[in-house]
């Protein structure tokens, strides 16, 4: 009991920036839907929240601060270390500064994809934020790196199918390759379409494990599918 007590306090300690003030009186039918809830859960479905809701470099790295708390807390959940390396790789993505520091942000997202894999993580989703960071590893230095990269994102995308061909995400990433591919290599904004176009049946056809569970992608897929309605308008 003592242990769960600390375990519990640590964990609204870890989270306070994220808690809510709740009434001192509440009915008996609340209280008991209170004390059923696992505040650890509660506590990692906000911070996701939070992480999916900015794009502001600062409070990404804040959000990645919340994430090794809870990584400490729960050391044998995956999620915290997967969250932590796609906070870092939207961090690289946001960032203004120079290559060498994108560089680095990816490679502490690489540290903590291997850290959820050592914790069991769903290796389709793992291998799908691989690729995304490979892709992003390709972005710091388009021109030299094309030929590396665009075919390391190619061929673990095809693992991850593998592996789930249901998961969405694959189709995202896929097109994004695509579409940042120059159109004398195969790819184009025209080409990627119809790949967006089928991410977009899979996401409407997932549904995420738990709340917890991965669930990145259909906004940015929505707004490049109102990019192309907006271009055939023009």
């Amino acid at each position: 009991m003592k242990k769960s007590l600390f375990t519990l306090a640590l964990v609204a300690a870890s989270f306070a920036a994220t808690a809510q003030t709740v009434p001192a009186t509440k009915p008996a039918a609340a209280t008991a839907a209170a004390a059923a809830t696992d505040p650890y859960n509660d506590m990692m479905v906000a911070t996701i929240k939070e992480l999916m809701s900015t794009g502001d470099v600062t409070q990404l790295k804040q959000v990645d601060a919340k994430l090794e708390r809870a990584a400490a807390v729960n050391g044998k959940d995956w999620l915290p270390r997967y969250y932590q390396a796609y906070a870092r790789l939207i961090t690289c993505f946001q960032s203004k500064e120079d290559g060498d520091t994108k560089d680095k942000y990816l490679d502490q997202a690489e540290a903590a994809l291997a850290q959820a894999r050592k914790l069991g993580g769903d290796e389709s989703e793992l291998l799908v934020l691989q690729a995304y960071i490979y892709q992003a590893r390709l972005g710091v230095s388009p021109m030299l790196r094309s030929m590396k990269y665009s075919g390391m994102v190619t061929a673990t995308l095809e693992q991850a199918k593998k592996l789930n061909a249901a998961n969405p995400r694959i189709y995202l990433v896929q097109a994004n390759n695509v579409y940042y591919t120059p159109a004398m290599f195969g790819g184009g904004a025209d080409v990627a379409k119809p790949l967006y176009e089928e991410a977009k049946k899979r996401y409407a056809a997932f549904t995420p494990a738990s709340a917890t569970a991965p669930n990145w992608g259909e906004r940015q897929l929505l707004g490049r599918l109102k990019a192309y309605e907006t271009a055939s308008v023009k």
